[in-house]
């Protein structure tokens, strides 16, 4: 049987912290409720350090408070006391602080939703339309369950494609680092040696001697340059014509990672929007804004504009040509069924997965043409020494 920590309450709100054994998260938990308190975190010991890191983000904040407050409403605690608990059991000063502040606004007359609305940093629009929905439709609890499992399926696809991007970022990093210390500080050393024999240096080996010049003369103005090109860069695409521009060209360079992380992205937050009670136009303005890349953002408009009239979503997203045809034809499906909700959250989790395994071919190609590229340069840089040394010594290379 494994071992879990678990921290929980009681009816009375007071916290409690221990260790449980059982052999599942799920019998733990059903172990706690049959004892009389109401678990808020279950974690394995291995995981708890972890959890504790991701939690300490604002998102990991997010995901906490969404996952405790939606057990207590379940356990048929109100509103206020619940919030009142979680502001003793929060760990981070500034969500104890806004989770205060929304307490007293409750207090003072104001909806969960309004409260919430007060804080955008914290709590985007998503979220707020979510609770509202969830307030109109007396099953706040329900939206709550919903939305933790939306902001932990949106975390593990995160998660998952930064680690998988750790590894180029280190590799990149090291050799480009090889690479200035070899221009910097190695080949000066080898120009004066050159330089004092006088002798004819082959040609690679000028041309090498020569760039590393320019870096270690003209370094401050290269510098220069960079921070000038990518403040105008910057710039450029903060712009609506820029970013426009730059996302076609993302696009097409990387045209199927691209529209699998949208199509995830944005059929995740409709499904689960449309499921718990949010109106289809709603939905989708808010599912909208999820969408990073510009192109496919200005295609949802006139999906909007046609669902508007009545014509579904289906065949207007089918005529944007955005969405990959498979996620099409699942909509098409669900739309068809009545069941559109959950065939979007179907095609949200296909598309997650696809997203993985395509990151993980793409970056079985990129790794070993980094290393390639960099044993080319550093090879170029080593060889164009030797010859020189060579030369030098009048043997035969």
């Amino acid at each position: 049987m494994a071992v879990y920590s678990y921290r929980a309450t009681t009816l009375n709100g007071e916290i409690t912290e221990g260790v449980i054994e059982a052999v599942d998260e799920k019998t733990a938990i059903e172990k706690l409720k049959n004892s009389g308190v109401i678990p808020l975190r279950i974690t394995t010991p291995k995981e708890s350090l972890s959890k504790r890191l991701i939690f300490s983000s604002g998102k990991g904040d997010i995901l906490t408070f969404t996952t405790e407050l939606s057990a207590l409403l379940k356990a048929g605690l109100p509103l206020d006391r619940s919030l009142n608990i979680l502001a003793e059991l929060s760990e981070s000063r500034v969500m104890k602080g806004i989770i205060h502040s929304i307490l007293q606004s409750i207090r003072e007359g104001s909806t969960f939703s309004d409260a919430l609305q007060r804080h955008p940093r914290t709590f985007p629009q998503l979220y707020v339309n979510m609770v509202r929905a969830g307030e109109a439709g007396g099953v706040l609890d329900v939206v709550l369950e919903k939305l933790r499992e939306f902001l932990e399926s949106t975390k593990e696809l995160r998660e998952s494609l930064i680690s998988a991007m750790i590894y180029p970022a280190i590799l990149m990093v090291t050799g480009i680092s090889s690479i200035i210390i070899l221009l910097v500080y190695v080949l000066p050393k080898f120009s004066a040696i050159f330089s004092e024999m006088g002798t004819s240096l082959p040609l690679p080996t000028r041309l090498v001697i020569n760039f590393s010049t320019v870096i270690t003369s003209y370094w401050w103005l290269i510098l220069l340059l960079i921070i000038t090109g990518w403040v105008t860069f910057r710039n450029y695409i903060r712009s609506e014509a820029g970013r426009y521009r730059w996302d076609a060209f993302k696009l097409r360079l990387m045209g199927e990672i691209i529209k699998k992380l949208e199509t995830a992205r944005f059929t995740r937050t409709l499904g689960t929007l449309l499921g718990s009670g949010v109106p289809l136009l709603q939905a989708l303005r808010n599912s909208k804004g999820t969408i990073n890349n510009r192109v496919i953002a200005s295609a949802i408009d006139n999906v909007s504009k046609d669902a508007k009239e009545g014509k579904g979503i289906a065949a207007p997203l089918s005529r944007a040509e955005v969405f990959p045809p498979l996620a099409i034809s699942m909509i098409k499906v669900g739309e068809e069924s009545g069941q559109l909700d959950t065939m979007l959250l179907q095609v949200a989790a296909t598309y997650e997965n696809s997203l993985r395994a395509t990151m993980k071919r793409f970056l079985s190609l990129l790794e070993p043409a980094m290393i390639l590229c960099m044993a080319l340069i550093i090879g170029f840089i080593v060889l164009s020494m030797l010859m020189a040394i060579f030369s030098i010594t009048e043997l035969p290379f």
